[in-house]
């Protein structure tokens, strides 16, 4: 049974899976489902159409499934997703989507989010990603797994951040930051390939050699984006034990609508 402490207000609709902590003050709506082993801590709002998963912490003052701040939202039902085992920390901030796009926020798994985050309407954050301190992402953006975000930047609206890419603290991005590339500064430039981040999540040699390959294409030949691409295409070859590396990157400069970081 869900544990619930006598302060809390929970709406008899709140669907609550086996051992859910509801904190001191903290209030669930009536259209939320949280399922077993999540916590919350004490004076939290979760509300809206939320979904959320299971063994995820949330810290004190969190405050999950508010309207978009957007001015076109006219009260729509649109919904908040959150996956399994997230860490949130104090006085983070998540809003549901809008039906401007698909209507639904996504927080994936294992993610570390601290404190005062904000992830906006119809945001798309995957799996093993870091969220340092005071990061804003704005509407519509879509951040890639294992990416890390440094503390106080902020993410314009409709922006990707590619799987493993990596920005410096306070930095702001207008532009899209490809998979694998580290980024640094307000307006954001490229500085490099997170080669410690991938050497830790197991990258051999042969893979690390591509992604180089890759960023030199990118960044250090002068060529146009449609030459880069095929430089890059034609690293599966050359490198065959990398190629889902590289059909992330040419899947993201593919799906690339504001152009990249340079």
């Amino acid at each position: 049974m869900a544990h619930i402490h006598p302060t809390a207000l929970v709406d008899p609709k709140a669907q609550l899976g086996e051992n859910v902590t509801i904190g001191a003050y903290t209030i669930v709506g009536p259209n939320v489902r949280i399922d077993e082993g999540t916590s919350f801590g004490a004076h939290c709002v979760v509300e809206g159409h939320t979904t959320i998963g299971r063994d995820n912490k949330f810290y004190s003052n969190v405050a999950v499934g508010g309207d978009p701040q957007d001015k076109k939202y006219a009260g729509e039902p649109t919904c908040l997703e959150i996956g399994d085992r997230n860490t949130i920390r104090e006085c983070c901030t998540f809003n549901t989507g809008t039906v401007q796009d698909e209507g639904i926020t996504r927080v994936g798994d294992d993610n570390w989010i601290m404190a005062y985050v904000h992830v906006a309407h119809d945001c798309r954050v995957g799996n093993k990603i870091i969220l340092a301190n005071s990061v804003q992402l704005a509407g519509h953006v879509h951040v890639g797994d294992w990416a890390i975000v440094g503390g106080m930047s902020g993410v314009h609206q409709f922006v990707k951040i590619g799987a493993h890419a990596m920005t410096g603290m306070c930095s702001a991005l207008g532009q899209d930051l490809p998979p694998f590339v580290m980024a640094q500064g307000n307006m954001a430039s490229a500085h490099g390939v997170n080669l410690e981040g991938l050497r830790r999540r197991g990258f051999s040699a042969e893979r690390l050699s591509a992604v180089k390959q890759m960023h030199k294409a990118l960044y250090r030949q002068g060529l146009t984006l449609e030459q880069t691409k095929g430089q890059i295409d034609g690293l599966k070859a050359s490198h065959p034990e990398a190629v889902a590396d590289v059909e992330l990157m040419l899947s993201f400069l593919a799906a690339s609508t504001r152009g990249i970081v340079r």
